[in-house]
């Protein structure tokens, strides 16, 4: 039987990458298997184009991810592709804030990345479409893509609409943030219980992710000015009437780079890129999380980025009037504008470059179409006015810098974040309240025994000791809702969320289980945190002096110890894979309060099999062999010894002259 070249669009069999699976005699095992899944030969003979999402109907954030794939598929088809579904995992922060579901939130990420990977590189497929919601399933998107660098176009579900509740006479728009505060409001006695279940009941009317310049729209916005994500559709909400054909059209445009060979995640992932979506994290007072994310993804990508690039991105004024610490919701910015507004500001300002795009045109060139666009939108009848009030000119900010600033010192020697928004305050000094743990600082909150003038310290937190780097959401919203959101400071080795506001210092590196400063912080000591000096440090203390305190590791098997093992330092992204810039990336990868020594032994593989050539005899014996060893260097610990069963083998070598 022949067997007749394929009639793919596409002839370049370099770019069709699914013909490894699917063409030839060879591959009729494959072609049966695709058959049985519903393929007919057509469709097996087209371009495979991944179409993934993070659907899952425990929270709203991903709701309508399910559906908007069918629309995607539509573009895949309409464009000559073959869709091949399938979604991955989520774990959805609101719901897991404040309880130990939230340790696998960050492990989420890598998890949601690695299985992308996984599955496109597994059936080689050509091209993707993902689809997103949730904090952790936007930047493991856009780390995928880094790492397979196929045509790649990354869609955001969209944010949720803002829900309502009247209070003191108005009409309050209500996101998760305000629930979070409630809670704070009951414990301090400023509100009952039925007035916490009004709150609760009203804030989040359907689908979306949460509401405000929260860590998911920064990363949706993050997304847009990478270039992963086409100008404008990141911003329409999860129920809008526009939403469905967004995802046609990036059904579409995936197509369109797979014919056109491009631009690529990794072409798209410059440095001028990272530093446009850091500068408008800076200009939306927008999540802490993003420099970690951002980080990551430059990892990925294999682009040099540190924080420092934070900094001198955190020059940027805040411009957008967005909460956590503004009026406005993600949800009635898109009504005036959305990501448009923001960019046209920090352009005209000269704080961004231009850079390709998904799209195949410039993003000055889609932010041209964008502003011609709400021109007319304007001149129709719209209300500039109201899209002044959300966005306006870098020449009359909000605030002058950005939302969070760079910190070392004594206590963070690698780094750490402190969060502006919502406050103006650039230095506090006060007494530690030292926690080990999340729930001890909640408890202590929710007892009233936190006062005005204290710096509450969580430690073990971060990503390695939590393990997971969680974030302290529910500590600082309770004090917020106690009236002490500007009297406190707070400062932790894990994260905050992107709901949160106050004087806040997280990210703290080295973290307390890799025997960071932290750790050797005591209760009653004098810390002082200087914005202007960039420094967070222990007042009088000889931190060098004392031992740093330890405790036992929280999780000992499963994914979250092997995250633990894995994890890198905050201070580059708490990454777990090498990059392609340090193929023999390795952190430490035991946990000081209980490493053996051989967890804490360099990895090795100095092994006889390392050492076989291809020209060697093989014969069981007890002898060692004497060929100098080569050994390969790899990224993950090695195994244990003296597990159960298990024997040691000895291989001679005799080697062929």
């Amino acid at each position: 039987m022949r067997f007749p070249a394929p009639k793919n669009r596409i002839e370049d069999r370099r770019t069709v990458r699914s013909n490894a699976i699917k063409q030839g005699p060879a591959r009729a095992p494959a072609r049966a298997m695709l058959r049985a899944a519903g393929l007919d030969d057509a469709a097996i003979d087209r371009p495979l184009v991944a179409v993934v999402h993070t659907w899952t109907d425990v929270s709203p954030c991903n709701l309508t991810l399910r559906e908007l794939a069918q629309h995607v598929r539509e573009g895949v088809r309409e464009h000559g592709g073959t869709p091949i579904e399938f979604n991955t995992v989520a774990v959805t922060d609101g719901i897991a804030m404040g309880t130990d579901g939230m340790r696998a939130s960050l492990a989420s990420r890598e998890t949601i990345a690695d299985s992308i990977e996984l599955a496109v590189s597994g059936h080689c497929l050509d091209a993707m479409v993902l689809l997103v919601g949730c904090d952790k399933t936007i930047p493991a998107a856009a780390m995928a893509a880094a790492r397979l660098d196929i045509p790649t176009v990354i869609l955001y579900g969209g944010t949720i609409l803002p829900g309502h509740c009247r209070q003191d006479g108005t009409d309050k728009p209500l996101t998760v943030q305000d629930v979070f505060e409630a809670v704070g409001a009951h414990s301090a006695g400023r509100i009952d219980d039925a007035e916490l279940h009004r709150i609760e009941s009203h804030a989040c009317p359907g689908a979306g992710a949460c509401g405000g310049q929260f860590t998911a729209n920064t990363m949706a916005m993050v997304l847009t000015f990478l270039g992963l994500s086409p100008l404008q559709l990141n911003d329409i909400p999860a129920v809008h009437a526009d939403k469905p054909a967004a995802a046609r059209r990036c059904g579409a445009l995936a197509m369109r780079l797979l014919r056109e060979g491009g631009p690529r995640p990794r072409a798209l992932l410059s440095p001028a890129a990272l530093r446009n979506a850091a500068r408008a994290v800076s200009a939306t007072a927008g999540s802490t999380n993003a420099a970690l994310h951002l980080l990551a993804i430059a990892h990925e990508a294999g682009v040099p980025f540190d924080l420092e690039e934070f900094e001198a991105a955190a020059s940027t004024p805040v411009i957008a009037d967005l909460k956590p610490g503004g009026r406005y919701t993600a949800a009635e910015m898109y009504e005036q504008g959305g990501t448009a507004l923001v960019a046209r500001e920090l352009r005209a300002a000269g704080l961004i470059e231009d850079i390709p795009t998904v799209t195949g045109r410039c993003f000055f060139a889609e932010l041209d179409a964008a502003c011609e666009s709400l021109a007319k939108a304007a001149a129709a009848g719209g209300d500039s006015n109201a899209a002044r009030d959300v966005v306006r000119p870098v020449s009359d900010p909000i605030k002058p810098r950005g939302g969070y600033s760079i910190l070392y010192g004594d206590l963070a020697p690698e780094g750490c974040i402190v969060k502006l928004a919502g406050h103006g305050r650039e230095r506090f000094e006060g007494t530690a309240r030292v926690f080990d743990s999340e729930e001890a600082a909640f408890a202590a909150v929710q007892a009233r025994r936190i006062r005005a003038g204290d710096v509450v310290v969580i430690r073990f937190e971060g990503p390695a000791g939590g393990p997971g780097m969680r974030e302290m959401l529910a500590v600082t919203a309770a004090l917020v809702g106690q009236g002490l959101g500007n009297d406190v400071a707070l400062i932790t080795d894990g994260r905050f969320s992107g709901a949160t506001h106050g004087f806040m210092v997280g990210h703290i590196a080295p973290e307390a289980a890799r025997g960071g400063p932290i750790a050797r912080l005591r209760d009653g000591d004098r810390v002082r945190i200087d914005v202007r000096a960039r420094r967070i440090d222990a007042v009088g203390v000889d931190l060098a002096a004392r031992e740093p305190v330890r405790i036992a590791p929280r999780v000992t098997t499963g994914v979250l110890a092997k995250y633990a093992r894995l994890v890198g330092s905050a201070a580059r992204g708490a990454v777990t894979a090498p990059g392609p810039i340090d193929p023999n990336f390795q952190e430490p990868s035991f946990h000081p309060a209980s490493a053996t020594p051989s967890e804490a032994a360099p990895i090795g593989h100095d092994l006889p099999l390392a050492r076989l050539r291809g020209s060697d005899g093989v014969e069981a014996s007890g002898a060692t062999p004497s060929r100098a060893s080569a050994p390969h260097p790899h990224p993950f610990p090695q195994a244990g010894e003296g597990e159960p069963g298990s024997r040691p083998i000895h291989i001679a070598l005799q080697e062929t002259p």
